[in-house]
């Protein structure tokens, strides 16, 4: 799109909806048409130049019903930059009073405690006050003990779960059954008339559990078009953090890096000190990681990140380099989340890939075999 249509659609924005019938967005401009309608459904509040009426009117007006106040806010945090973002916030707090999810306990109490609504939550809590924060609170728990659940027991049985061929076990699970041992052990009270084996002893199999933990170094993009792995990354963690054959640090970073081990085994705590947003500098955090690299043949820094650096990507290759050179493992995760749709950098990727780090997109569950796979 050259120059002269571009201004045109920044035009077509600024004067807004009713300059439709006289300037139109260009075409290849669906993206405008997108921008366009948050805005109408913040500024178009304001009055309704046609029928002459203000849109918080009874009676009605242009206001887009296309959106909701949490899933205008989503959106605006993914299209707008950080600072726009904030102004609009800001607008539509102070100047069209949408407290909505901010000022009204009642209305978080009566909505459905899920993901989408920890989404929400997380971009808006630097907001939150009182008795509302204290209820987003208990909201974000609720998700984060659903979630935990339902990945904590796949997390365990495969990374704990694989089977020493060569060590017995008092634990009996029937997965754990050695039957050559058992039979062998059992031959001497073979019936002949029944033409079976009488068992008195059964043997097992035992479970891997390393003592000389490996260490697992786990830092998080916290950019806004990362907030589904945030949240994926934050509860992985803590489930590593349980673990006996694992030593997990955690750390969150967008310019700054801010250090949540203390808090590893506590998502909550964790998710109430993620600040969405900002710029990155993956470089920065890969050096702190380098930091916390301990027996480097029995490391592993996961990083999860769009690899969107807003710095020097010469640093960022310089420092994902020290760390390979080490001997530690560098994992790179460009998405953590159920569907492992991964939107990145892929130069970068490339890039990394040749520098000897693992690079892909997964699920927690592939995340947990992979890890699997790298301590046995």
């Amino acid at each position: 799109m050259n120059e002269d249509l571009i201004g045109l659609n920044r035009w077509r924005l600024v004067l807004g909806t009713f300059a439709e019938d006289r300037i139109g967005f260009s075409e290849d401009s669906s993206n405008y048409s997108e921008l366009s309608d948050l805005l109408e459904f913040l500024y178009d509040r304001d009055y309704d130049e046609e029928r002459g009426i203000r849109v918080d009117d009874p009676r009605g007006g242009r206001g887009s019903s296309k959106f909701t106040v949490p899933s205008w806010i989503t959106k605006v945090r993914s299209l707008f930059p950080k600072e726009t973002v904030e102004i609009l916030e800001k607008h539509a707090l102070e100047k069209y009073n949408m407290k909505e999810l901010l000022t009204d306990k009642k209305v978080l109490e009566a909505m459905e405690p899920n993901a989408e609504l920890l989404k929400n939550i997380l971009q808006m809590k630097h907001l939150m006050k009182g008795e509302v924060l204290d209820t987003a609170r208990k909201i974000v728990k609720k998700v984060v003990d659903e979630i935990t659940k339902s990945l904590e027991n796949e997390v365990k049985l495969t990374i704990m779960g694989k089977v020493d061929r060569n060590k017995r076990s008092a634990v009996k699970s029937a997965r754990n059954i050695d039957f050559k041992r058992t039979i062998r052990a059992n031959l001497k009270n073979y019936d002949k008339e029944e033409e079976r084996i009488i068992v008195d002893k059964v043997y097992f199999y035992g479970r891997v559990r390393k003592y000389n933990p490996w260490n697992i170094v786990v830092a998080v993009d916290e950019s806004g078009s990362m907030l589904s792995s945030v949240i994926h990354s934050a509860i992985m963690a803590g489930i590593f953090s349980k673990l006996p054959m694992l030593k997990t640090s955690l750390f969150i970073f967008d310019t700054e890096i801010v250090d949540l081990t203390s808090y590893v085994d506590d998502a909550v705590q964790t998710f109430m000190s993620v600040q969405l947003g900002g710029g990155t500098n993956i470089g920065k955090a890969l050096s702190y990681a380098e930091k916390l690299v301990e027996s480097p043949l029995r490391t592993m820094v996961v990083m999860v990140t769009d690899l969107y650096d807003g710095y020097n990507y010469n640093i960022m290759y310089a420092r994902a380099k020290a760390i390979i050179e080490t001997g530690a493992k560098l994992i790179i995760l460009t998405a953590l989340d159920d569907k492992a749709n991964g939107f990145y950098d892929k130069k970068a990727a490339a890039k990394m890939t040749a520098l000897g780090a693992d690079v892909a997109a997964m699920t927690p569950g592939g995340l947990a075999k992979w890890i699997a796979k790298i301590i046995s």
